[in-house]
């Protein structure tokens, strides 16, 4: 159940690289602390589950990261629990994930290695949802992306900190792996080679009692396995959209905040002047005399550069000081000292010498105040209307957090409030293949399964700026079994098939003892007197079961894990039969020497060195900084959470 959770922390660099992408921050720290020090102690085995060197990773820390996965992972399973996490070992990964991400940090710390203040801030100016509509860092945007996201600036820092800090170290662990052309051989040989084989199928319902269970039976199965019938978590979202027309009376710009635009972006407004240049660049002085004197005759650079294995290059439209930063100061001051299509130089350049042509002189006339008066008063009319948004919004939530109701304020929005049907954690409609979310919803879905209870309103943008949602969470159905009259025939069926299960277990036995003492599989099954399906052949190369991904059969799976010769049982899911495998035959591959294909199978095995060597450095930075876990603390965290799983959350 949890395999996309197993892939999604399988990386080559794991958690740690994992959280250098700011939309994946959420998933592993909920911005906890662990920059505090201290021993063990206080109530249900310590408030930390490890210390990792000097720095310590506290319950809180892990229980907000494994809740936090969970709903990320519902995603994919929207009848995933917290219940199902534990069992499945994902909070014992992700508090190793947690403990390496402090190992590497603690041990790049240790040996000198920072990440800069200024490095952090290129990286949040880089997040979209932090900047304005301008394309630029918006301090306003990235409070309320913080907001959003329930993090401090503090603990975003700190998560982008130590996430760039494994980047650093860790991916030199890559760099200038080639694995042995031995390995390559043989790894291409286990890839490439095939199988042959017989499966036969003994399914539960041939073996079946034909007297139907008992209502005491029924019952009693029914409470042993209520985790089978596990409806998953649904939710019902109210809500009600508006546009920014809801803010009303945004003040117009003042003659005063006009004059104050102006002043402090005169640069902006002044007259300029620049032009498009193209370069010629010449190892030697003598031998860009040369080609001014075939200039001079009426030949064009361009043909002149190429008649010597040259090429001039178009520089584009620069101002005076670009061009001097691509070239020289004296460069710049005699192109736009020339006139349009006149030559410069040779002039002597960082790697050579250089000869310019003025292609266009493009002027651009300064702006008077006036002159520049509608372009400021659009400029300031769009920031007045964001700024009167923002404060528009702080009221809404501020309404929400002093206890007014998603009624309060869609009557004062003068919108009506929908409803969806219940929802699965994933947007999609319980009960009704392809039904989805409605759109304007698409943000909000997560936020709404994340709420703890029913009736907490909360604010969200729909599209940025324009389009707003209200929402909370109407009614709430947690996981759980549905009462058994509504499924009483299904556990029927299973009580019947698992008495099945038992018997056909016996002749799949009968058959497997038969086919080891050299008997034909085929001629096994018919000696039991049965109707049952028939043998199936397998002859299928390696290549074609792993092109097959996710969707490999069971018995397929396990007959390229034998050995040549050997006859295995396999029980079916949900007890509904039994698989009798026999490989008879393991067929070598064979690849040429020319094969395009070992190319791929060297970077493949390259793609293992690397995770196998990253793995081995992360062991060495836990060994170098020392790592303590606290059992008693972790299991405490266990039991919590699973004692908190009747909700989901």
């Amino acid at each position: 159940m949890l395999q996309f959770f197993r892939n999604f922390f399988g990386s080559k660099l794991g958690i740690a690289v994992t959280l250098g992408f700011v939309g994946l921050i959420a998933l592993a720290f909920a911005g906890g602390d662990v920059a505090s020090s201290g021993s063990f102690g206080g109530i249900a085995g310590g408030d930390r589950v490890a210390s990792v060197g000097r720095e310590r990773i506290s319950t809180s820390d892990l229980e907000r990261a494994a809740s936090n996965s969970v709903e990320q992972l519902r995603e994919q399973d929207p009848k995933l629990t917290i219940k199902t996490f534990v069992a499945e070992g994902g909070l014992d990964q992700m508090l190793g994930n947690l403990i390496d991400l402090a190992a590497v940090r603690s041990f790049g710390e240790k040996y000198g290695v920072y990440v800069g203040n200024r490095l952090v801030d290129s990286e949040i100016a880089k997040i979209p949802a932090a900047q304005g509509a301008d394309g630029k860092f918006s301090d306003t945007a990235y409070r309320g992306f913080l907001a959003q996201k329930h993090v401090t600036d503090d603990q975003l820092r700190r998560q982008i900190t130590e996430a760039m800090m494994a980047r650093e170290m860790l991916s030199p662990a890559e760099i200038g792996l080639a694995a042995p052309k031995e390995a390559i051989n043989r790894y291409v040989g286990v890839i490439t080679e095939k199988r042959v084989g017989s499966i036969a199928l003994l399914p539960s319902a041939v073996f079946a009692p034909k007297s139907a269970p008992t209502d005491a039976e029924i019952a009693a199965w029914y409470g042993a396995h209520k985790a089978d019938y596990m409806l998953p978590e649904r939710r019902v979202i109210r809500y009600a959209t508006f546009t920014d027309a809801a803010v009303k009376n945004v003040p117009a710009p003042t003659d005063a905040e006009i004059a104050a635009i102006y002043a402090k972006n005169k640069a902006l407004f002044a007259a300029s002047e620049t032009r498009k240049v193209t370069q010629l660049v010449v190892p030697t002085e003598p031998a860009a005399k040369a080609i001014m004197a075939e200039l001079g005759a009426g030949a064009s650079l361009e043909a002149v550069a190429a008649s010597k294995g040259l090429a001039a290059a178009s520089l584009g439209s620069l101002t005076k000081q670009a061009l001097s930063g691509q070239t020289s100061q004296a460069a710049a001051d005699a192109v736009f000292a020339a006139g349009k299509g006149k030559l410069v130089g040779p002039l002597k350049a960082p790697l050579g010498w250089t000869l310019l042509r003025v292609d266009a002189v493009e002027t651009k006339p300064g702006k008077t105040l006036d002159q520049a008066r509608g372009e400021i008063v659009s400029q300031l009319s769009v920031a007045k209307r964001r700024a009167a948004l923002t404060d528009f919004s702080a009221r809404i939530e501020d309404e929400f957090d002093k206890g007014a109701a998603l009624s309060d304020v869609t009557k004062e929005l003068g919108v009506t409030i929908a409803e969806t049907p219940p929802l699965l954690a994933d947007g999609s409609v319980y009960g009704q293949a392809g039904g989805k979310a409605p759109p304007q919803l698409a943000r909000v879905v997560s936020a709404a399964f994340a709420m703890e209870r029913e009736k907490q309103p909360q604010l969200a943008e729909v599209e940025p700026g324009k389009t707003f949602v209200v929402f909370d969470v109407g009614t709430l159905a947690t996981a759980a079994p549905p009462p058994l009259a509504d499924i009483k025939q299904v556990v029927a069926t299973d009580i019947q098939l698992s008495k099945g299960s038992v018997a056909a277990k016996a002749a799949a036995q009968k058959v497997e003892d038969s086919v080891r003492k050299g008997g034909d599989l085929t001629a096994a099954m018919h000696a039991l007197g049965l109707s049952l399906p028939p043998v199936q052949p397998v002859d299928m190369p390696r290549q074609q079961l792993q092109a097959m991904g996710n969707q490999v059969p069971p018995p397929i799976t396990m007959l390229f894990q034998m050995a040549k010769g050997k006859v295995k049982l396999m029980g079916a899911p949900h007890a509904r039969g039994w698989y009798v495998v026999q490989l008879k035959d393991v067929v070598p591959g064979q690849v040429q020497a020319n094969d395009p294909r070992l190319s791929q199978f060297a970077k493949s095995i390259d793609q293992l060195q690397s995770s196998e060597y990253s793995e081995q450095l992360r062991a060495a930075m836990r060994n170098e900084v020392g790592v303590k876990r606290n059992e008693a603390a972790v299991a405490a965290v266990r039991n919590r959470l699973v004692g908190t799983s009747g909700s989901g959350n």
